[in-house]
């Protein structure tokens, strides 16, 4: 799992959680944000959501075609949702 450019900028980390499909992102050494990848109709979905409150961050309606994909995706969706 590469961590992305904008997120090594500023400090962050990529970590795998206990289940496969869901990985946190990391800022100062703290989970901010989980990503879980799912199924969805034949495809994926990324859920991103704040470790903090738990609120969804992601475009539930977004799919892709396969789950590095996703994930791929969920991670641009956190990025333009953070402005970053």
């Amino acid at each position: 799992m590469t961590v992305p450019d904008w997120l090594q900028t500023r400090g962050g980390a990529l970590k795998p959680g206990v289940r496969t499909e869901t990985t946190f992102v990391m800022l100062e050494g703290n989970p901010q944000y989980k990503l879980e990848v799912r199924p969805a109709a034949g495809k994926f979905a990324c859920a991103v959501s704040s470790t903090v409150n738990g609120k969804r961050l992601d475009d539930a309606a977004a799919t892709y075609p396969t789950a590095a994909d996703a994930l791929a995706g969920g991670l641009n969706q956190l990025r333009d949702k953070l402005g970053w």
